[in-house]
């Protein structure tokens, strides 16, 4: 192994917090060569991004405190510790990258993708405007996006979360940074996305000799992606080795739970002859892409394509598919929430498709959803007893409070959390108890019908495995329809009854969740199933 390009040293960080002092990594230790692979895994809360953010010096300082020990020291003279500004912007986004884990709150929403990409050009390599764009129809392509070429104007939120993503990489390597960090790179992405964006960093790092810093909840990235592992728990690094050797002999209990944390099992048989409680026949959500210059459509995004959907009580349908392919798109549409659609859907035998605001409002406490990111889902400015019971204040307005706090508190203890926490607020708690509260939100209503989009991708493998087992418990009490959006495959295979394959808004491959994994007939599904094989493959 070559000499270190980046040594962190005894490195230590602690906030000041209205409680006291906090500290949220100790004594950490470890190095990185030039062109190795190093993986920081553990759960939310460890210190896994605050190290990696302690590297670009990007800590809320004065807040933020490191001690005296100390040292991170880049290229074997740079100590980076306390580095002025002015010495850090020559080594942000040039010498070393970041791909920040969530896009959304990353990139500037003012601006578009070319100006965005362009600027970390602009600014460290000084390219003039044309050649800046050159160079960005590269990285777009590099990334697996050359499509984008078309939409430089974009913004962000006129993308998809893994169009986001990989905008974020493309930004990161624009340099060709000697060291790219890397914190949860492929959450937000489904698993063919995920599977192409480890083979490009793979590649890089070969071809530039680039230093790697994975932070990852992901073991199986871990497995495939990484050389050495740093274990870290509650700002600790509890173990560190080889990779290979971690797999085959973990030494600590903290990493054993690691390794046997995931989602397991399958759901139980369905009942074909159970009750339907929300039915779909050729569904379209066509948007408008582009004009003429009397504002007739030229152009139409066909988002949802001629989908036909049956969800029955007691039951998950499982919706995959890579990003764009319309499955969140469907999933609202299936609530109403969407008002350019076409097609018929009806709630238990009744066509809501033409209903107005007023009529949705009776159906909205049987027809739920769970959102993706918790922490954007909630309000920061309410408690989490006044979360989930604003929905019993608009739909049992005539309940008193007292009753209603009954029925908070009974949510919460279904979701297995303590109803002592109910007038904390969300930034209190773990994404894991967070996405808990959202659930709690949906099921104090008592739905019949609830659409989950990704409720598991931002979590880590142990928490997943507990919502998921959670959500079975609920559906199983309460006899619930589920529709369940995700890119996670291993969710997918123990949540779901039946699964339909979205691409390009339409159904290409529908049938038994059994039927779907083990024999699959459409190219596009085993390409599906290729890549999560793929990325649970052994080193």
């Amino acid at each position: 192994m070559s000499e270190p390009l980046l040594q962190i040293k005894h490195l230590d960080v602690s906030f000041k917090t209205p409680d006291g002092v906090f500290e949220a990594v100790r004594d950490a230790s470890f190095d990185i060569a030039k062109g190795q692979t190093v993986a920081l895994v553990g759960e939310s809360g460890s210190g896994k991004s605050v190290t990696a953010l302690s590297v670009m010096q990007l800590l809320p300082y004065p807040l933020a405190q490191h001690s005296a020990q100390s040292s991170i020291l880049f290229d074997g003279t740079e100590e980076l510790v306390r580095a002025p500004d002015s010495f850090m912007r020559t080594v942000r986004g040039k010498r070393i990258g970041m791909i920040f884990q969530e896009p959304q709150s990353a990139l500037n929403p003012l601006h578009t993708i070319e100006r965005q990409i362009g600027e970390v050009l602009r600014l460290h390599q000084g390219m003039s405007k044309e050649k800046a764009r050159t160079r960005i129809m590269e990285l777009l392509d590099l990334v697996g996006l050359p499509h984008m070429q078309e939409r430089l104007r974009a913004y962000p939120h006129e993308l998809s979360g893994g169009q986001r993503q990989r905008v974020m990489i493309a930004m990161a390597l624009a340099n060709n940074p000697d060291i790219l960090i890397a914190d949860e790179p492929t959450t937000a992405l489904d698993v063919t996305i995920q599977a192409q964006i480890l083979e490009l960093l793979e590649a890089l790092k070969q071809k530039l000799g680039m230093a790697l810093l994975l932070i990852t909840h992901d073991l199986t990235i871990v497995e495939k992606m990484a050389d050495y592992v740093c274990v870290m728990k509650n700002g600790v690094i509890v173990e560190q080795k080889n990779t290979k050797e971690l797999f085959a002999r973990p030494t600590h209990e903290y990493t054993k739970m690691l390794l046997s944390a995931q989602p397991k099992g399958m759901a139980v048989a369905a009942n074909e002859n159970a009750t339907v409680i929300l039915r779909a026949d050729n569904l379209k959500i066509w948007f408008p892409k582009n004009r003429t210059f009397w504002g007739k459509t030229k152009h139409w995004v066909k988002a949802v394509d001629g989908v036909n959907v049956t969800c029955r009580a007691g039951q998950t349908l499982g919706v995959v598919g890579e990003s764009g392919s319309g499955k969140s798109t469907l999933g609202f549409s299936l609530l109403r929430l969407n008002r350019m659609t076409e097609g018929t859907i009806a709630f238990k035998d009744e066509d809501i498709t033409a209903y107005g605001r007023n009529d949705m409002l009776k159906l909205r406490r049987k027809m739920q959803i769970v959102f993706q990111d918790p922490f954007s889902a909630l309000s920061p400015r309410m408690s989490i007893q006044g979360i989930i019971g604003e929905g019993l204040k608009v739909h049992f307005g005539t309940i008193s409070p007292s009753e209603r706090e009954d029925r908070v508190v009974a949510a919460l203890r279904d979701v297995g959390l303590d109803p002592d926490t109910r007038h904390r607020y969300p930034h209190e708690f773990s994404g894991g108890q967070r996405q808990r509260v959202s659930i709690a939100r949906a099921m104090v209503l008592q739905p019949e019908f609830v659409v989950l989009d990704e409720p598991t991708s931002a979590l880590d493998l142990s928490v997943q495995a507990q919502i998921v087992d959670l959500l079975r418990g609920l559906q199983e009490k309460y006899n619930l329809a589920y529709l369940f959006i995700s890119h996670d495959l291993r969710v997918v295979r123990a949540m779901a009854h039946e699964v339909l394959v979205m691409k390009d808004g339409k159904i290409v491959e529908s049938g038994s969740t059994s039927k779907i994994f083990d024999s699959p007939e459409q190219e596009y599904t085993k390409d599906l199933m290729a890549a999560a094989l793929h990325l649970k493959a052994r080193r």
